[in-house]
């Protein structure tokens, strides 16, 4: 234990060398996903002008009820040409401008017109209309600063006349999967040989979080295929790398990095899985080694990789991103380590689920949650507040 730095301190020390990568313009149709480096501000009143919230007929609340004469249709983008004068009506359509002079709109439902005229029940001033600024008024801020925008956002974004907005860049990843057994998905294994999850899971998981993604072809375990690997990796923002950074004759990972250039920040974190991880920085770019066990991998990445691109990517609170939830029943306290637990979320709480050992990426696969199991003695009971992080 003496050697292990604490989850805690392996985050701080990420975060405090993941810094955001430079800005660009980016049109609004791209926008999606990316991070804002400035505030957005509105560009016009939102809505622009007062507007009819329903089909019906603008009119003066002061003339209802009665009987009202038609002196016009107005459709959305075709205002009347003139002012509402009293005793008048006008039929407008949802989202057509109110005219001057009328101050509420009466539902179609609500009204029946003859021989040009519509007879209107009693209705209140600013009845269905939409004021002009309702939403948000021209100059106000939008978004701040740190956002990563959602189509939501995109969609107010365009409303309030915004065509560009200035982002950071997308971080560039590259992944490297090691070891002489790893062979592509769907070829004839021969003996000793096991299917490459790892390059495939970490390549998916960085491009879900938001990363330009180069996945590069496993290595054997030497160290001339390492080095010239790590060496194209390393041109990029953030790499990630699985197997090689445990103390065995075939993990090459740390040295040939080192021999890179790389300067590692730790090596070993008090968790379970992924005890041996490693974090170095080389030229700017972060690495990541990850342990080989393909469940070891998925919680590293959670904690440590993705916090690590949200980072670079400007967010404002990178993470990891803890809820707080309950657990649905009993788990025994590993002594020496934090663990991570794979879990359901269920109305119950968060159920652990048969299965924890680092390889059984399969029994992880039905995981939705990993719960943060703090070291101790004894078991963490039935009911027990907990942090959790959602797998995505």
């Amino acid at each position: 234990m003496d050697d292990l730095i604490t989850l805690d301190e392996a985050i701080a020390l990420v975060l405090e060398r993941a810094l955001p990568l430079e800005a660009e313009q980016v049109p609004l149709e791209d926008a999606a996903g990316r991070v804002l480096v400035e505030p957005a501000h509105a560009r016009t009143d939102l809505p622009p002008f007062p507007s009819s919230a329903m089909d019906g007929y603008a009119v003066r609340s002061a003339d209802t009820p009665g009987s009202l004469r038609v002196a016009g249709r107005i459709a959305a983008g075709r205002p009347a040409e003139r002012p509402l004068e009293a005793g008048e009506a006008m039929a407008i359509a949802t989202g057509g401008v109110v005219p001057a002079g009328a101050d509420a709109v009466v539902p179609i439902e609500e009204v029946a017109e003859r021989d040009g005229e519509v007879e209107v029940p009693d209705v209140a001033a600013d009845a269905h209309v939409r004021p002009r600024a309702g939403d948000v008024r021209e100059g106000e801020e939008i978004l701040a600063a740190g956002i990563r925008l959602t189509p939501a956002h995109v969609g107010a974004l365009a409303a309030a006349g915004i065509a560009e907005v200035t982002a950071t860049r997308v971080p560039r990843a590259a992944v490297l999967a090691t070891g002489t057994e790893l062979r592509p998905p769907g070829v004839e294994l021969r003996p000793g040989e096991i299917y490459d999850a790892n390059g495939r899971l970490l390549a998916a998981a960085l491009a879900q979080a938001g990363a330009d993604v180069s996945m590069l072809d496993p290595v054997a375990d030497d160290e001339a295929t390492h080095r010239q690997a790590l060496e194209r990796a390393l041109a990029e923002d953030l790499v990630v790398t699985s197997g090689g950074v445990s103390v065995g004759p075939h993990d090459l990972v740390r040295r040939v990095a080192r021999e890179l250039g790389v300067e590692e920040v730790f090596w070993r974190v008090a968790v379970k899985p992924g005890k041996p991880i490693s974090f170095g920085v080389g030229g700017g770019t972060l690495l990541f080694g990850l342990p080989g066990n393909p469940v070891s991998a998925l919680v590293g990445f959670e904690l440590f990789v993705r916090p690590a691109l949200r980072a670079l990517a400007g967010e404002r609170e990178p993470g990891p991103r803890w809820q707080s939830g309950r657990l649905a029943r009993g788990i025994r306290r590993n002594a020496q380590r934090d663990e991570l637990v794979r879990a359901r979320t269920a109305s119950a709480g968060l159920e652990p689920l048969g299965g924890q050992e680092s390889h059984m990426i399969v029994r992880a696969a039905a995981a939705d949650a990993i719960v943060l199991v703090p070291r101790g003695e004894g078991e963490l009971e039935g009911g027990s507040a907990v942090r959790w992080l959602p797998l995505a």
